[in-house]
């Protein structure tokens, strides 16, 4: 799958660096909105080995537009890692292209959602404010055993680095889904922590602790796979993380399965 990222910030060099190492990718380009490092080579930048015989430039997006940008180095994908205007600059071309649109903007104005449902119309598209598997999983889960057991209390933490001044986005999402004020939101800042959310139950008798944690930022890199792999052959629409995720929770066939196989296994004793 050929990609193209927009926004070139932590989290987008540690995504490229992730897409560059798979061999199910190929990173065309990287569109920033700063002139420096323009047209470097992204493996070079990184400090990584690449075989392509055109190795993925960085360009400003004062340069190029993305339609000329989109005739030179075609992609199948473009992945945003910008900020919330990032949208306007390549959203439309992209949607008339039929190129997958997938965003890991954190927070969106609603008037930039609605826009990205609008080109859902025309294209695939999938936003996830934090696209790390192990988020995403979490949240599912929290949410399964709220409707398990509605009457626990329940309490979200989250930790940062120290200099991170603002709420985790991804903390407020994880309330707003599970029905809690923001303002209940616990913080911790101390050193370098890259961010761990932890979603605690209480229960009368027991207590349930969901936990993850962000090593490194390659993790979202690791979640830009897994969307990537998960939206081909979709029709295009409007998808989340966690539309990608919920069938992998079918269980069942699984565990019948299992049994049946167990019953062979038995038989043939």
């Amino acid at each position: 799958m050929r990609v193209g990222i927009i926004g070139f910030g932590k989290t987008g060099r540690a995504v490229a660096s992730v897409l560059l190492e798979s061999h199910q990718t190929v990173l065309q380009w990287v569109v920033r909105r700063s002139r420096r490092l323009e047209h470097r080579s992204v493996p070079e930048f990184l400090g990584i080995e690449s075989t392509e015989t055109q190795p993925g430039l960085i360009y400003s997006k004062d340069e190029y537009s993305i339609d000329e940008i989109l005739d030179l180095y075609p992609v199948d994908v473009i992945v945003d890692f910008s900020s919330e205007d990032g949208l306007n600059y390549y959203g439309d071309s992209a949607a008339k292209r039929g190129i997958t649109i997938v965003s890991a903007v954190s927070q969106y104005p609603q008037e930039q959602l609605q826009k990205l449902k609008q080109l859902a119309q025309q294209t695939v598209v999938m936003h996830s404010p934090n696209i790390t598997l192990g988020i995403n999983f979490m949240m599912i889960a929290a949410k399964i055993l709220k409707n398990i057991a509605p009457y626990t209390d329940i309490e979200i933490i989250e930790e940062h680095f120290k200099g991170k001044p603002e709420i985790s986005g991804t903390a407020k999402i994880l309330a707003h889904e599970l029905g809690l004020p923001e303002e209940n939101i616990k913080t911790v800042r101390a050193g370098g922590i890259v961010g761990v959310h932890e979603i605690l139950f209480g229960f009368p008798y027991q207590t349930v602790r969901l936990k993850h944690e962000s090593i490194t930022r390659e993790a979202f890199g690791n979640g830009i796979l897994f969307a990537i792999q998960n939206l081909q052959e979709k029709p295009r629409g409007f998808y989340t993380m966690e539309n990608l995720l919920l069938p992998y929770f079918k269980l069942q066939d699984s565990v019948e399965d299992i049994i049946n196989t167990d019953h062979k296994l038995l038989d043939q004793v």
